[in-house]
C-alpha cells in the first residue's frame, strides 16, 4: 500500500511540473504570438451553428429526398479517411440537437462564458484552449477507431464536448456566478459543474467507446490549464486535513489568568492558580492574590460578561 501511494505521488508531482513546464511555455508564446490571437472566435462557432440549424431546420422534403445537411458536416473518423476531409473543420459547427429555445439558451450561454474566458486570458490563450481540445477530440476519436475498427459503431465525434469545457473553465474561474436557468431560477455555477463532472464520469464508465474518447479529449485542454491549480489545491486540503487532524489529537490547554494581576499560566508556569468559591462567575487567582482580592459579587459578574460580548 505505501509502494502504491508512493508511486501514484511520484506520478502526480510529474504531471505537476510537466503543467507547469507547459504554462511557461504558453506564457512565453503569448508574449511573442499573442497579437496574433483570433478575437471573437466564439461568435465565429456560433454564428456557424446558427446557420447550419436554420438550414437543417428549412431542409424538410415530404417526399423523404432530402440531404441531411448535419450527416454531411459530422466526424466520422472512416469518411475522413475516405476523403471527406471538410468534416475536421465542420463538425465544429454542428449545433445541437434540440427545439429553438433550448439552442438559443445553449448559445447565449456559449457566447457569455466563451467572450468571459477571452476578456480573461486574452485571445490568444483563448485559441489555445479550443485548440487543444478540438485536437484532442481528432486524437482521440481516430485512436478509437484504430484500435477498433470495423467492431466501432457509426457513432461521430461530438463537438458538444469541446463547448462544455468552455462551461467548466468558466465556473472554475467564477465558481460563485448564479445562473437563471431560463431566466427565473437562481443556481450557483459550481453546482451546475459537479453535475456536468458527474454526467461525464457516467458517459465514461457505460457510454460507448467514441464517448469515453471524447470525454478524455474534453479533459486534455481542462487539465492544461487548470491542472497545477488543483494539484495545488489537493495539497492545500490534504495539509489542511492533518493540521485539523492533529488539533483534534491535542487536548487544548487551559490558561489560567489572575484577575487582579493579569499573570497567566503561560507566564509563570510554575504558579498555582485557584478559583475563588466565594467569587461569582470563573474568578481565577494566582496564588499571591488568592487570599487577597476583593469577592465579586453578581453584579460585577454580570458587568463583567457584557463587557466581553461588547
Amino acid at each position: 500500500m505505501g509502494r502504491a501511494a508512493a508511486a501514484c505521488n511520484t506520478i502526480a508531482k510529474s504531471l505537476y511540473e510537466w503543467l507547469a513546464l507547459a504554462m511557461t511555455l504558453l506564457s512565453r508564446l503569448n508574449a511573442k504570438f499573442g497579437r496574433y490571437g483570433v478575437a471573437n472566435v466564439t461568435m465565429i462557432l456560433i454564428a456557424g451553428q446558427v446557420l447550419l440549424y436554420v438550414v437543417s431546420q428549412l431542409n424538410v422534403d415530404p417526399n423523404q429526398n432530402a440531404i441531411d445537411i448535419l450527416d454531411r458536416v459530422r466526424m466520422y473518423p472512416d469518411r475522413v479517411l475516405a476523403g471527406e476531409w471538410w468534416r475536421l473543420i465542420t463538425f465544429l459547427f454542428d449545433p445541437p440537437g434540440m427545439n429553438v429555445i433550448f439552442a438559443f439558451f445553449f448559445w447565449y450561454l456559449l457566447y457569455m462564458m466563451g467572450t468571459t474566458l477571452e476578456v480573461n486570458w486574452g485571445a490568444f490563450r483563448y485559441n489555445v484552449f479550443l485548440l487543444v481540445g478540438y485536437l484532442a477530440s481528432i486524437a482521440f476519436a481516430f485512436g478509437v477507431y484504430f484500435a477498433l475498427g470495423p467492431a466501432l459503431p457509426a457513432m461521430p465525434a461530438s463537438s458538444g464536448f469541446l463547448y462544455g469545457t468552455v462551461f467548466l473553465a468558466f465556473a472554475r474561474l467564477y465558481p460563485d456566478f448564479t445562473m437563471l436557468i431560463f431566466f427565473i431560477l437562481p443556481v450557483k455555477i459550481r453546482w451546475l459543474a459537479l453535475f456536468q463532472w458527474i454526467g461525464y464520469g457516467w458517459m465514461f464508465l457505460f457510454g460507448g467507446w467514441m464517448m469515453k474518447a471524447m470525454v478524455l479529449a474534453s479533459v486534455a485542454n481542462y487539465l492544461l490549464f487548470f491542472g497545477r491549480d488543483i494539484w495545488l489545491d489537493m495539497k492545500h486540503g490534504h495539509r489542511r486535513m492533518l493540521r485539523q487532524a492533529q488539533s483534534l489529537r491535542t487536548p487544548q490547554r487551559i490558561i489560567h489568568t489572575c484577575r487582579v494581576c493579569g499573570l497567566t499560566s503561560d507566564d509563570a508556569p510554575q504558579m498555582q492558580f485557584r478559583y475563588c468559591s466565594k467569587c461569582e462567575g470563573d474568578a481565577c487567582y494566582c496564588a499571591q492574590h488568592l487570599r487577597d482580592h476583593q469577592h465579586v459579587t453578581a453584579d460585577v459578574a454580570a458587568i463583567g460578561e457584557n463587557e466581553n460580548v461588547s
